[in-house]
């Protein structure tokens, strides 16, 4: 330290002050550190799922797995292809089945009403994993269009309540002028 130097807040002694052209940090990061989110660390947390009315207790992995399959096999492709692809990662990444396992194909065929309706955009389906509460809400264009046709006719009070409870987002149906039921 020279005689005469200030040193304080802002001003450390020169000896210990980073010299010109070299690295404050010489031996640079660590390699392989943070190098990625922990997805062990998280997807390998327990949690609670519920099985037919009966509680168990799963990694968060196979939890994410069993939604996406559920999913998948109610007729979402592009949860079915992601389940797939996980499975397929998965797989090679351990090297497990790599003799036996070639290809996975899954052709998900559409049965009745879920083939036409969401593809149209007539309607939509809540809640599609939970079998208590699924149901399919109309859009309102279609509403309309059904309404038009039938010219002079007009429905019943019980029918307009049937009408307003599965249609998507009733307040936006420009509804005729004989309709009576607005909400529950």
């Amino acid at each position: 330290m020279r005689t005469g130097e200030s040193i304080g807040y802002g001003r450390p002694p020169s000896s210990t002050r980073f010299k010109k052209g070299q690295s404050g940090n010489p031996r640079g990061r660590p390699p392989n550190r943070h190098r990625g989110i922990p997805h062990d660390v998280v997807l390998g947390q327990m949690v609670t799922i519920r099985e037919d009315g009966r509680k168990r207790r799963v990694t968060a992995a196979e939890a994410f797995l069993l939604q996406l399959t559920q999913k998948g096999l109610a007729g979402d492709s592009a949860a079915a292809r992601s389940s797939l692809e996980a499975i397929e990662k998965a797989r090679s990444s351990r090297g497990d089945d790599q003799d036996r396992l070639k290809l996975i194909v899954l052709n998900c065929v559409g049965l009745g009403m879920d083939a036409i309706l969401e593809p149209l955009g007539i309607a939509i389906k809540k809640y599609p994993t939970d079998k208590d509460r699924v149901r399919w809400e109309i859009n309102p264009w279609i509403v309309e269009k059904a309404l038009n046709r039938l010219g002079d006719r007009q429905l019943s009070v019980a029918e307009q309540k049937t009408v307003w409870n599965a249609t998507r987002t009733p307040r936006k149906v420009s509804w005729p002028e004989w309709w009576s039921c607005f909400g529950q």
